[in-house]
């Protein structure tokens, strides 16, 4: 039995140097920062995607380079989206990338000193409830060009503003009936800045807090108070969070050191660019829309983004952040190619995965001159010679032998150094055999090729002068049947939210192929969880949910090179 060789750096950083380590660095040489606390904060209202593994691996290895902590916090103040099973998805997935938290936290922990700090805004004038309804506040913030009104409510006298929002807590309006919001200022040409709101109603019941609560903070009050109360030195968000950050300071400063918050020091966001991927979406809400309209098989179906699909498809957490550390943190937003991922992806597994013969769609191949009955084996180097492993396995050679389909043809192209009708190729690991002849059925399908192959030419040129071509095979009685899921990038254009309508219409209808191969039975050996260089073919591995025993199923990770480069015109990776 074998196992997995790792592919693992041994460089000291978890982060490659970039502007925010810099301000890190300068935070700690001038004392503004204690110590470095970070945290990755999703909302549990979806599965993870790989735009989360470049923030969670962002987030967590700045805590172990500065050997500070990173909290797991849950910003869970929407009961209408989220549930258990998004936390403990979320959960799963960050221990999978190899990361732990040093708290886990929930903003819905922090309630009852949330609604303080909202009493704490009113009492000193600084929030009101507003009674417009939510399109009429849209009207009166204005626009870029012009500034906001005043709400017919902004100068409730703080008596009557802590009556009313006593009162929403306790349930007496229906949904929507009221809202509190920040009275900050309406001229301001950030429009995050006109009165942001801070909590709504919601008459829904929390996977967590029950109906303890019908009220609910806002991200843009929760975040910033959470940061606060978890003493967060460095919050660090995605570029869309940008005009938020006016906010974040105005509360914080607003609040220090009231209501329970420390007064110094207090945390500071900084943003960085998200990740755009080319041929995939990112939107959580689109994602799920894909998983409800029955276009993808659940949240882990091998073509989707998120850690869940790249986690069953085979890709591994150490790609996935050697991926997140070559694109490197910037400060403006970008298209990222796929194929810097899939390169990222074939450069952990060329450690790691050994080699095996399989064949995915198989052409009947008999040996005439190979005695029936016989069986040789021969013994087959898992590793190439560039590859600093060892090991080898036996391999079973018979008369009858499947070969790929595509490497035949009968009527060749100019350049075609496969297998033609009189025509030689080697046996990757074997011999070099001859087509003497073809076999068809009635309609005139190919359905077999007679051949002989020369037995000294094992390990050995052929006398007949070198053969141009090597082919993959597997003996026709020994090889294991397998199913084999090929899979593709899901959107057949490189941006699919370009346009306005459902992304859907962009779906790639060749992102799964599946086709009934074999592969050699040494893997039968092998643990379930190893992944391998199928010669020629690809990465694959065994599908951890559909795959048993006594049914083989191989999900294709990658495949050896770009595909896609030829069509674009980039040549290949």
């Amino acid at each position: 039995m074998r196992t997995e060789t790792k592919n693992i750096s041994t460089e000291g950083r978890h982060v490659s140097p970039n502007f925010i380590t810099e301000i890190i660095d300068g935070d700690l040489q001038q004392g503004r920062s204690p110590k470095v606390v970070t945290r990755f904060p999703p909302e549990p209202n979806g599965y993870l995607h790989i735009g989360h593994a470049k923030s969670i691996a962002l987030n967590f290895g700045l805590a172990l380079d500065y050997r500070g902590e990173c909290n797991l916090r849950f910003d869970d103040t929407n009961p209408e989206t989220e549930s258990l099973e998004y936390v403990e998805a979320i959960k799963r997935d960050v221990q999978w990338l190899g990361f732990q938290w040093t708290r886990e936290c929930y903003a819905s922990d922090y309630f009852e000193r949330l609604f303080e700090c909202a009493v704490q805004l009113i009492r000193e004038g600084a929030a009101y409830v507003d009674s417009l309804s939510e399109e009429e506040i849209g009207t009166y913030r204005g626009t870029i060009t012009e500034p906001g009104r005043p709400s017919p409510y902004r100068d409730r006298s703080v008596t009557e503003n802590l009556d009313l929002f006593a009162r929403m807590r306790k349930g007496e309006f229906p949904s929507g009936a009221h809202v509190l919001r920040a009275k900050i200022d309406l001229r301001s040409p950030n429009m995050k800045l006109r009165d942001p709101v801070l909590y709504r109603i919601v008459h829904a019941p929390h996977y967590r807090t029950g109906n303890a609560w019908c009220i609910y903070p806002l991200y843009d009050f929760a975040h910033p108070l959470s940061d606060a109360i978890e003493s967060i030195s460095h919050s660090i968000c995605t570029l869309e969070f940008e005009n938020n950050r006016a906010i974040y300071d105005w509360l914080l400063e607003n609040l220090r050191g009231k209501c329970g918050l420390p007064a110094s020091p207090r945390p500071y966001q900084y943003e960085f660019a998200r990740l755009n991927l080319d041929y995939t979406i990112l939107s959580k809400r689109k994602l799920i829309k894909l998983v409800d309209d029955g276009h993808v098989k659940g949240w882990d179906d091998p073509r989707m983004p998120t850690i869940a699909g790249l986690r069953r498809r085979g890709v591994t957490p150490e790609a996935i952040r050697e991926f997140a550390n070559r694109i490197g943190v910037a400060k403006a937003n970008s298209r990222v190619d796929i194929a810097t991922f899939e390169s990222a992806i074939r450069d952990n597994l060329n450690y790691r995965a050994p080699r095996v013969l399989a064949v995915l769609r198989p052409m009947k191949v008999v040996l005439t001159n190979f005695a029936e009955q016989t069986v040789e084996e021969l013994q087959a180097p898992y590793w190439p010679h560039d590859v600093p492993n060892e090991g080898s396995r036996a391999v079973p050679f018979s008369r009858e032998l499947y070969i790929e389909r595509d490497d035949f043809l009968e009527h060749p192209p100019k350049g075609f150094y496969r297998l033609i009708p009189g025509g030689r190729v080697r046996l990757r690991h074997a011999y070099v055999i001859r087509c003497d002849d073809i076999v068809k059925d009635a309609a005139g399908n190919l359905v077999e090729l007679r051949c002989t192959y020369d037995p000294a030419t094992l390990g050995r040129p052929p006398a007949g002068g070198p053969v141009k071509g090597t082919i993959h095979w597997v003996s026709a009685h020994h090889g294991v049947r397998a199913e084999m899921r090929l899979y593709d990038r899901l959107f057949s254009v490189a941006d699919p939210e370009a346009g306005a309508g459902d992304v859907s219409g962009s779906l790639n209808p060749g992102s799964l192929t599946v086709v009934e191969g074999y592969v050699e039975p040494s893997v039968l050996h092998d643990p379930p969880e190893l992944r391998y260089q199928f010669e020629r073919l690809g990465y694959f591995w065994r599908d951890p949910v559909d795959a048993n025993p006594q049914r083989l199923v191989f999900n294709r990770i990658v495949s050896l090179r770009d595909s896609w480069a030829k069509r674009e015109g980039r040549g290949s990776v």
